[in-house]
């Protein structure tokens, strides 16, 4: 059986940035939740979710907060899963005090880091994560690559055509 994909926000006012990740999970068949908690307001539902993600059938955490941004560490303290942190651009540091919140973990603690508002890399991560043990998300991994490299080819043509 696939593994899940659990995407956690801090608040409702991160979804819009993570309906990429959800959208690329789609795009890839896996299988997902998503939630909103809080490591500050709800630090007891944080802990107790990802103590048992593994027994419920996760394979990753995708975690997503601003601000403070403990979110992803909270998490990553109570669960051997991979987990993956989306510092959220939300106050008036532009997302930095996010990102720092969020890739300053302490030795024990890894969280992988994307971009502030980086819910496309965080989705592709985690479905490379999974595609380490199956082989047809490797391929269709294999084939996104692929179809990455021969748009920037046509763009390229398209460019040489225009300019000469």
């Amino acid at each position: 059986m696939s593994k899940k994909v659990a995407i956690i926000m801090g608040s409702d006012s991160d979804l819009p940035v993570l309906k990429s990740a959800i959208l690329t999970l789609k795009n890839y068949n896996i299988e997902f939740e998503v939630h909103i908690m809080s490591a500050h307001r709800t630090p007891k539902q944080a802990c107790e979710f990802s103590a048992s993600a593994r027994s419920n059938g996760f394979g990753v955490i995708i975690c997503a907060a601003g601000k403070a941004a403990h979110l992803a560490g909270v998490i990553a303290a109570h669960t051997t899963l991979p987990v993956i942190g989306i510092p959220i651009k939300s106050s008036t540091l532009d997302g930095l005090d996010a990102l720092l919140s969020t890739v300053q973990m302490p030795k024990g603690i890894p969280v992988a880091t994307v971009a502030i508002d980086g819910a496309d890399n965080a989705a592709l991560l985690a479905v490379q994560i999974l595609a380490v043990s199956d082989d047809d998300l490797s391929k269709k991994l294999d084939q996104y690559k692929l179809d990455m490299a021969d748009e920037v080819i046509a763009k390229d043509n398209k460019l040489q055509s225009e300019i000469w």
